[in-house]
């Protein structure tokens, strides 16, 4: 492997690592029921899902959420989402392949936008904080994409310099903040978005983190 190239992961956790999407769409359907909206299937979320969460809302409704919409559909689905998370795991293999990383002498971190109060007991609770240099969830709010919250994670990465990783996540807007920084990327299907609509990313889509990893070190030979 090229390690002179390829020298970070920054993954996603989402739907990424955590393999929540059962609890999301669940979630999303208590919270849909809360405010009128019929429910939805996990084949047509992931076909409308999208970042920033609002314009998810306005493909299903039509429009966009008003501001007071927009705060009760918020609201509802994080306080149904996190009793529902409880009892989420780890995607298969994302333990071994963190483990593997960094016994290779590579660096990884975590970089998502779950609530940081929320994310770090998470990372904690699944055993797995210490195989990042550092993690960083979404300390304002939650209706904008990943590309800043991006910004302010490599900043705080001193001496990795931006070429030399590779974001692993599982949605578009995961490929967009890597652009943004001028990372690469490498898309994931074991979440929020269909094969279909990552693949307009223009990035490398896989099937398994495994093959999202074995990417990562191809990228690092080009």
């Amino acid at each position: 492997m090229g390690k002179n190239h390829v020298t970070h992961l920054v993954w996603d956790w989402n739907g990424t690592l955590f393999h929540d999407i059962d609890a999301v769409i669940s979630a999303t359907n208590a919270s849909f029921g809360e405010v009128g909206l019929p429910p939805i299937t996990l084949e047509r979320y992931r076909d409308l899902y999208c970042v920033p969460v609002p314009r998810f809302y306005e493909r299903l409704m039509g429009r966009l959420p008003t501001d007071e919409e927009w705060a009760v559909m918020d609201e509802a689905f994080h306080r149904h989402y996190w009793t529902l998370a409880e009892s989420a795991g780890l995607a298969i293999g994302a333990r071994q392949l963190l483990v593997e990383w960094q016994e290779a002498g590579l660096t990884q971190s975590l970089c998502s936008l779950a609530p940081h109060e929320h994310l770090v007991p998470l990372v904690r609770t699944h055993g797995i904080e210490r195989h990042f240099i550092r993690v960083d969830g979404r300390v304002g709010q939650s209706n904008t994409g990943k590309a800043e919250q991006m910004m302010r994670h490599i900043a705080e990465l001193e001496g990795v310099p931006p070429q030399r990783m590779v974001v692993i996540g599982d949605a578009v807007d995961d490929a967009l903040a890597a652009r943004h920084v001028g990372a690469r990327a490498v898309l994931y299907t074991g979440g929020s978005h269909s094969r279909a609509s990552l693949a307009a990313a223009g990035v490398p889509v896989v099937d398994t983190l495994e093959e999202a990893v074995r990417e990562a070190e191809r990228m690092a030979d080009e």
